[in-house]
């Protein structure tokens, strides 16, 4: 019988194969362009023509990661203040809804983004707003008081009114001990942003915010000729500015095991391990993320299995990995049945690890996963918004191709290397243990 390939080009441009019942998906290739202004700012152009929307994607090189020590979150207070109107702008909302726009913005330790969705036809709407509040804020103590109040809001909500909110407030400094990675996106505390003055905002914008430290991503239906005419006219007469050298402490390594209690109104007792791992381009990362899938991703898992159905030590319990740009964690997480101590959930949580190495892994176990993953990284880039995202955040790590290799690398992992970084990184003291105690 002679086996039979059938290739059908979906709406998305995605070759799907079916033989024998399988389905084996071949992305095609993202294809991109890239121009350099003379102030440092990087374009990159993606031509979408299935679409008649346009997105511009600004990723900032700056993050918490970039903060001094005493004066942190505010990487996250700018994500806010860029909202609040520029010199030219008073309102930055107003005139893109009236182009039929969308906008919103995320921080992390890492990076800061701001992006916009609006038709084609109204790009220059966005180019506007982008350039104007680069170029220079409405910096002014009434802006800023109202942004501190925003963000101090949402610190006492998100983290210190609900329960476990404050679990990365304690996990971070626990787990790192140099590098800024120690504090959280919001900051260590609510006083550093309460005290935050003009003059420093002020100082932190003009470090960070500037042509050379960020990456513009057009995609969407536009040419790239028309995409650098554009970009040229709205970004190009604004000054260089300096590049984030990017320079941090590097963390020693962890050779021991560290934890910290914390007694507090929780519903049940919880537990937060996190093991150091590689950085976001090490060779290794997406063995971390599979393993992460391996062992908590679906009701079949091994944690899930073994822990919450067949011995009921937990009531759920995850694995994830955080994704840093630099040297980041992978953490286990879970809530704890009533008559399970910290101790045994601990134990039973490294025992897996450890029967991962001593047994080896099954090759389906990890296919599963890397199906998962695999069609996950596909539906990814259906989005013209996503593929905008990764061109940028490829580019600032230094694998600007990244969108089209990633797939590749997931194929690659092998059982192997799932064992070799249980050995290496999950079972050797490499670990923080943060327990949450309910209050009698």
């Amino acid at each position: 019988m002679v086996e039979m390939e059938v290739l059908v080009l979906n709406h998305w441009g995605y070759c799907i194969s079916l033989v024998l019942n399988k389905i084996v998906i071949f992305a095609i290739v993202i294809n991109y362009n890239i121009h350099s202004l003379s102030n440092g700012l990087t374009l990159i152009h993606h031509l979408d023509s299935s679409t008649n929307l346009c997105v511009t994607n600004l990723l900032y090189n700056v993050g918490a990661r970039d903060e001094n020590e005493n004066k942190t979150g505010f990487a996250h207070l700018f994500e806010h203040l860029m909202f609040g109107g520029s010199v030219n702008i008073p309102s930055f909302d107003t005139p893109l809804q009236l182009a039929s726009g969308e906008n919103n913005a995320f921080t992390n330790n890492d990076i800061t983004n701001y992006y916009i969705t609006l038709p084609s036809e109204n790009i220059e709407t966005a180019l506007w707003l982008e350039s104007d509040r680069m170029l220079r804020l409405d910096f002014s103590e009434k802006s800023l008081s109202t942004q501190k109040g925003v963000v101090i809001e949402e610190f006492k909500q998100r983290y210190l009114n609900q329960p476990y909110g404050d679990a990365w407030l304690h996990l971070r400094p626990l787990a790192y001990t140099k590098h800024p990675y120690r504090w959280a996106t919001i900051g260590k505390e609510i006083s550093h942003v309460e005290n935050a003055e003009l003059s420093d905002v002020i100082r932190f914008f003009e470090t960070y915010y500037n042509p050379s430290n960020a990456i513009l991503c057009l995609a969407g239906n536009i040419s790239f000729e028309k995409a650098i005419e554009l970009t040229e006219k709205w970004f190009g007469d604004i000054p260089a500015g300096q590049k984030n050298s990017n320079l941090y402490p590097a963390e020693p390594r962890q050779m021991e095991r560290r934890e910290e209690t914390i007694e507090a109104d929780v519903p049940q007792k919880s537990i937060y391990i996190a093991f150091h791992m590689v950085n976001r381009v090490h060779p290794l990362y997406y063995a971390f993320d599979l393993l992460s899938d391996i062992l908590s991703r679906s009701e079949s898992s091994r944690f899930t299995k073994i822990l919450v159905k067949e011995r009921g030590l937990f009531n759920n319990v995850e694995a994830y990995v955080t994704g840093d740009i630099n040297a980041g964690l992978f953490v286990v997480e879970g809530k704890l049945t009533k008559d399970t101590s910290f101790e045994a959930a601990e134990l039973e949580i490294l025992k897996i690890l450890e029967q991962m190495v001593e047994e080896g892994l099954v090759d389906s176990e990890l296919e599963k996963v890397k199906n998962k993953a695999l069609t996950s990284n596909l539906f990814g880039k259906t989005s013209v918004l996503n593929k905008a995202m990764s061109l940028c955040y490829g580019y600032n790590i230094g694998h600007v191709n990244l969108i089209n290799d990633e797939s590749s690398i997931i194929k690659a992992i092998t059982t192997s290397d799932i064992e070799t970084i249980c050995k290496d990184y999950l079972l050797n003291g490499n670990h923080s243990v943060l327990k949450y105690q309910p209050k009698i």
